[in-house]
């Protein structure tokens, strides 16, 4: 079944450009969208995403109450939420394999939900900008044609990505938002940064440097964060890496030099010093080949559990 806005088909066949002019109200949703500040998202209740990765979980958890995830640019976040059981997911998307990563994720939320009672699959897209190599805009029809090719009606609500996300400032295009939140219970999406990324951001980080796919990181049933068990050999020419100064990172590890947050640069030094320290993580991080899990304690932070007692 088709993806709709309003009750009606998309017409993926025309530019993305026609699609908001046919439908307005997706400009002035991102209009409001954008115009919201950003919201600083501390760690209590808080899921965090990065890249590659998604959560899923329903209102009824007593752990997770926010799902987020920021430091996009030509990235797009993804809502998916099914209005009647409330179940929803977020992820954060490169365009590794949208179609596979769009499918894994309509699976997980189908998975908490009666699609066949109330209720209806809403999507919400945030995320991209008028980038040089149009990677944006070629995420962007991915991401459109992946849900449109899904057995399910999906409606899509929230579209504030590429050309709609888009600042200028001297002839150097911006996303204007980084990042976005949902509130679970809620089901509100805002703006966000996060002062916490984790735990285990440089392990999470490495898996996705090394090139994995899409991973789910929350089991919902359970309330457990869980990261691994994964693999990799010795990264090529780490050192090498290492050893080139910030312009050279930003230039041949971003896919948007110009418009990274302020800490790209040191965000990728740390995850390649990981990854020299952990050449074989079979070995250093994963003897058993178990996952680490995390729970939320009674302060709303993540405490590692011993695996043995679960």
């Amino acid at each position: 079944m088709p993806l709709l806005v309003n009750g009606a088909r998309v017409d993926l066949a025309r530019p993305t450009g026609d699609m908001i002019r046919a439908h307005p109200q997706l400009e002035e949703k991102a209009k409001l969208l954008r115009s919201q500040p950003a919201q600083i998202v501390e760690p209590k209740g808080l899921l965090y995403v990065q890249q590659r990765e998604f959560a899923v979980t329903t209102p009824k958890d007593g752990s997770v109450s926010i799902l987020g995830s920021d430091d996009a640019t030509t990235c797009h976040i993804v809502v998916l939420r099914h209005t009647g059981s409330g179940a929803t997911c977020l992820t954060h998307c490169d365009g590794s394999d949208t179609e596979a990563e769009v499918s894994l994720i309509m699976s997980s939320v189908k998975s908490f939900s009666n699609t066949t009672g109330c209720g209806r699959l809403e999507v919400h897209l945030v995320g991209g900008f008028n980038d040089d190599r149009q990677l944006s805009q070629k995420l962007t029809n991915q991401l459109l044609r992946a849900f449109d090719l899904q057995p399910e009606d999906v409606h899509l609500v929230t579209f504030c990505v590429t050309e709609l996300n888009d600042r200028e400032e001297e002839d150097i295009h911006f996303p204007i938002i980084y990042g976005i939140a949902v509130n679970v219970k809620t089901a509100e999406i805002f703006p966000a940064t996060f002062p916490d990324k984790g735990p285990d951001e440089d392990l999470r980080s490495a898996h996705v440097l090394t090139g994995a796919p899409l991973t789910n990181i929350y089991d919902a049933k359970t309330e457990q964060l869980r990261i691994g068990p994964y693999f990799w050999g010795p990264f090529p020419h780490v050192d090498f890496w290492l050893e080139q100064d910030d312009a050279q990172i930003l230039q041949n590890l971003s896919t948007s030099p110009l418009a990274e947050p302020p800490h790209f640069v040191s965000h990728i030094r740390s995850t390649l010093t990981f990854l020299k320290e952990h050449p074989f993580p079979s070995r250093s991080l994963f003897p058993d080949r178990k996952p680490r899990i995390y729970k939320k304690n009674e302060e709303g932070l993540w405490e590692q559990v011993c695996s043995d007692k679960i």
